[in-house]
């Protein structure tokens, strides 16, 4: 694997995030006929514009915004919830699709009446994010696009090849879905039942790989061929909402010159800079950071 596609497969905040501020506790909820998942939130002040993040791919809402929940909170209402097939995320027999995740969580904002929000997208939540503008736009007032492009595997032989191999990946862990699946479900019959006591986990090691463990990986690998065949080049322009771009200046995996240019094709859009790699948000520093692009938009929407 290339040093920017490992970048870009790593979990969006490894070692750094310490957990004396923990990631607020979530609840589950039920998005009808597309299923159940997962949010974390923060209230915030009364009064205060919503926030919708969207994490990162082969990350979860409490992995990819555990630096950000706490300065956020502080001026805004702050939801992050698990995108389908990663972490508490929506299980679907269906083929993992960018869109179907922009659709859930139109479906999770009707259902917790927020109104309409400004919408943070980090690498993968990026593209999910602008996707929900295009598609639900009666839904979104901002947008705050970090560590991510229009179109992440730009190169029309690049995506071939990195869509190829997440594709023959994704049906290999399919044909093992459906050969182990049987005996699997049998043993949840007769095994005990996990605890439902809810507790804080005891380290860091042991929150990450709880969270890791969560992840549904044939999703996960459908959903990297997803990243690769995204390409929002075509109709950026029409993007009417005030935005901001916070792009990652030491990016390995998705290089700043192609955030700086998707900046520049969103009409009015700001350009935010962050001198870190595609883990950034696993430092405390990245907190501060996005603080002041949300705060952007919230002003000009305002």
């Amino acid at each position: 694997m290339s040093a920017r596609a490992a970048e870009l497969a790593l979990p969006a905040n490894a070692s750094p995030v310490s957990l004396h501020r923990p990631p607020p506790f979530g609840r589950r909820v039920e998005l009808g006929s597309r299923g159940t998942t997962f949010y974390r939130e923060v209230s915030g002040p009364e009064g205060a514009p919503t926030l919708l993040l969207l994490h990162g791919w082969v990350a979860s809402g409490g992995m990819n915004w555990a630096q950000a929940f706490e300065p956020l909170g502080r001026h805004f209402r702050v939801i992050a919830p698990d995108l389908r097939g990663h972490g508490r995320g929506i299980r679907s027999p269906r083929r993992f699709r960018l869109r179907d995740c922009a659709d859930d969580m139109a479906a999770l904002l009707e259902q917790l009446d927020t109104g309409p929000v400004i919408v943070v997208g980090y690498s993968m939540g990026g593209l999910v994010a602008q996707l929900l503008w295009r598609r639900h736009r009666e839904r979104v007032v901002g947008l705050v696009l970090c560590a991510t492009s229009a179109a992440p595997v730009a190169r029309t032989l690049d995506r071939l090849v990195f869509g190829s191999a997440m594709v023959a990946a994704s049906e290999a862990a399919r044909a093992v879905d459906r050969s182990v699946q049987p005996p699997l479900a049998w043993l949840r019959q007769v095994l005990p039942r996990p605890s439902t006591e809810v507790r804080r986990p005891r380290s860091l090691r042991t929150w990450l790989a709880a969270e890791m463990g969560r992840h549904d990986w044939r999703m996960l690998l459908e959903a990297g061929a997803e990243v690769a065949r995204h390409d929002a080049r075509p109709w950026l322009r029409e993007i009417d909402v005030p935005t901001a771009v916070l792009v990652t200046t030491e990016d390995a995996a998705l290089g700043a010159e192609t955030q700086y240019w998707m900046a520049h094709q969103i009409p009015g859009a700001t350009i935010h800079c962050h001198e870190d790699g595609h883990t950034a948000c696993a430092w405390p520093a990245f907190g501060q950071s996005l603080l002041g692009a949300c705060q952007d938009v919230a002003e000009r929407i305002a």
